[in-house]
């Protein structure tokens, strides 16, 4: 191919790029400088004022989300644009809207991906990659079903993000052997997707798979004066959890049916790789020991935390890096692994924490819900709470999942009395949408993750969320209307 040949569709997208530049720029002039928007009166008749400052948070949000989808800038720095035009145009101080690039969640994912590097480093990826493709054969259809189940399972017993930098190494070991390199094909795609949206369907299950069912509890028993234990979580959400997995396992197999039905001597040659590894290593042994430990003080807190209302567990975010302090401590990486680092899916984490705080402290996302929520105070108790879980969903996409549901509960849980609604299930409904942001790549770590495969974009990742999207709506609607009432949840109250 000449040059010339090659550089032609380079000049069209850039074309592009700079359109969809413009409109972000646009959306974001337009709202900054609109004329002062109309309170938002929730059911009570409280007022809740949308400040200027709110209004440029808007703007924010509405740029980055057109930069984040039609990737007219590399991801992380359209999340260092969230940063600087907070400052430049007196939305937030620069030190607020700067903190938040350091926040724990954003520590946390740095911590889980080093985790899949020093796998990857160690050669543990290959060894779990080999063991599985000798177990699952050789059909293509078995071995999204086998990378999907192991992600699910794993979100069971620790946080949903260290699970996806865990899984993602090994896809890359399995996807290698599929013998299209490096390009982009339907089985590269549903793999990796895939993967990121099943740890989040998993991460719903316990308590132990993201840090946004503990909280919500928290507020809930804040809130409502009750308790929702460890056990009671994962008997309602167990089923849940399961059936959107082997959903996203056959939506999968559909829209992303692989262009090969199986991997001929796929098996064979996974044992052969496996058996010439050798035995384990003392390396692969002290890595798994590190990072078994992190799990069993995480779970054990998450349980205590759960069972002892006065227990005070270490931060998450705080054990994770001591297993990173640990692996350079041991020898197993030193300073150029840390060139390894997809430095892009940590800025865009660290934007994503800053327009999520930002919506959230000038009070433009209690606005929003408040509008929203208020739209649906007439209605019955089932469209009510399916109002809840979209909002949720939506906002997730964009925000931090805790902070969607801590701004969408309180006004929520005002209105569901006056409905006969039960505020349990309006919590669990929340938990579930919350956990599987499926639009966009700031919704999630996992999501993010899978992106550094080079396997999709990020519109690719926008259109293929919207159909599982309007999937896990219908299940959510299922277990409001069918399956919680069945396992004894309470959905509605005495008028």
């Amino acid at each position: 191919m000449s040059s010339d040949t090659a550089a032609a569709p380079a000049i069209g997208l850039s074309w592009n790029k700079y359109l969809f530049m413009a409109i972000g720029i646009i959306l974001f002039v337009v709202v900054y400088y609109s004329p002062p928007w109309p309170s938002a009166i929730d059911p009570e008749g409280k007022a809740f004022a949308l400040s200027p400052e709110g209004k440029g948070a808007l703007a924010v949000f509405l740029l980055a989300a057109t930069w984040w989808v039609f990737e007219v800038v590399p991801i992380g720095v359209t999340s260092l644009t969230i940063g600087v035009l907070q400052v430049l145009f007196f939305i937030r101080p620069a030190k607020d809207a700067f903190k938040d690039f350091m926040d724990p969640s954003v520590l946390f994912i740095f911590g889980s991906i080093v985790v899949g590097l020093v796998f990857t480093k160690t050669g543990l990826t290959r060894r779990i990659a080999y063991k599985m493709l000798a177990i699952v054969g050789e059909k293509t259809s078995m071995i999204y079903l086998g990378c999907f189940v192991l992600t699910a399972a794993l979100t069971h017993i620790m946080a949903h993000t260290a699970v996806a930098a865990t899984i993602y190494p090994l896809l890359v070991a399995i996807y290698s052997m599929y013998g299209e390199g490096d390009k982009p094909t339907k089985f590269g795609k549903g793999l990796f997707i895939g993967m990121a949206y099943i740890a989040g369907a998993g991460s719903i299950v316990t308590l132990l798979g993201a840090a946004r069912g503990a909280v919500a509890l928290g507020f809930y028993n804040e809130v409502a004066g009750k308790t929702v234990g460890f056990f009671e979580l994962s008997y309602y959400m167990f089923p849940i959890g399961w059936l959107m997995t082997f959903l996203l396992w056959g939506f999968f197999m559909v829209v992303m049916k692989p262009e090969k039905k199986t991997i001929p001597g796929l098996r064979e040659k996974a044992k052969r790789l496996s058996q010439e590894m050798g035995t384990i290593t003392k390396g692969e042994v002290i890595a798994a020991v590190i990072v078994g430990s992190a799990i069993l003080v995480l779970g054990a807190s998450a349980v205590m935390k759960s069972t002892i209302p006065d227990f005070v567990p270490p931060h998450k975010t705080a054990v994770l890096l001591t297993s990173t302090i640990l692996f350079f401590a041991t020898g197993l990486l030193d300073i150029n692994d840390l060139e390894e680092i997809p430095w892009n899916i940590i800025l865009l984490f660290a934007g994503a924490m800053s327009i999520g705080f930002c919506l959230w402290q000038t009070g433009a996302a209690e606005w929003m819900a408040v509008n929203w929520l208020s739209m649906f105070k007439e209605s019955t108790g089932f469209v009510f709470i399916m109002s809840i879980a979209f909002f949720v969903m939506m906002m997730t996409n964009f925000i931090m999942n805790v902070a969607a549901i801590a701004i969408s509960l309180p006004v929520a849980l005002v209105i569901a009395p006056y409905l006969g609604v039960a505020g349990e299930v309006i919590v669990f409904a929340s938990l579930v949408v919350a956990g599987m942001p499926f639009l966009l790549l700031v919704g999630a770590a996992p999501n993010a993750i899978a992106y550094d495969s080079k396997q999709f974009t990020t519109g690719e990742f926008f259109l293929w969320g919207i159909p599982a999207s309007i999937i896990l709506m219908i299940v959510t609607a299922f277990a409001v209307k069918v399956l919680w009432p069945i396992m004894g949840m309470p959905v509605t109250i005495p008028q």
